[in-house]
């Protein structure tokens, strides 16, 4: 029963996040909050782990979660759920898209699709930031001195900023991912 769970989650999933890895993790947030597969701690760990290794990080983040519940089945039926959906409408637009391409409805739909996804992603920014940077409780709690990873907001500003600088930002993010968990390690985050 939790490889069919397991495959309709994340094929649902797969079908409404719209715009890659990112927009994924509302869903998860939710998904998580739901089922009780996983805490937000686990779900922040998920996205680190997904983002530091290869491949895409929606795919990874469903392996993840379909191993942890079901081993290695689960794992491929958790990833073959996210992925369906995808290969699905790709194959259907891919079919009609030869036609319709000129059409004014097909620009429309893929012009609103377009801020649905920032918002996803935007959405996922915030999750993300909520769980790696601000305890929200504590800061809604009253204690705002401790809502705030003053490490972690510090080392991520430091890695934006590298990111951005002219002569760092060619080299590859897996150095940024590298340098930011060596400087976990060190100063025990």
């Amino acid at each position: 029963m939790i490889y069919l769970r397991l495959f309709f989650e994340f094929f649902q999933t797969g079908l409404f996040s719209v715009g890659g890895g990112l927009a994924t993790i509302p869903f998860l947030t939710d998904m998580g909050a739901r089922t009780g597969w996983f805490t937000s701690g686990e779900l922040a760990d998920m996205i680190a782990i997904s983002e530091s290794t290869p491949g895409a990080m929606g795919v990874n983040m469903a392996t993840y979660v379909g191993f942890h519940l079901g081993g290695i089945p689960g794992g491929v039926i958790a990833t073959l759920g996210l992925i369906c959906p995808s290969i699905l409408v790709i194959l259907i637009i891919a079919r009609f898209l030869r036609r319709f391409r000129q059409s004014r409805g097909v620009d429309a739909v893929f012009y609103g699709l377009r801020p649905a996804s920032t918002a996803l992603i935007a959405a996922a920014l915030l999750e993300v930031c909520s769980i790696a940077l601000v305890d929200l409780s504590a800061l809604f709690g009253g204690a705002v001195g401790s809502a705030f990873h003053w490490k972690a907001i510090v080392l991520a500003v430091v890695i934006f900023l590298c990111m951005r600088e002219k002569h760092l930002k060619k080299l590859h993010p897996i150095v940024f991912i590298a340098a930011s968990a060596v400087v976990g390690v060190l100063f025990q985050f």
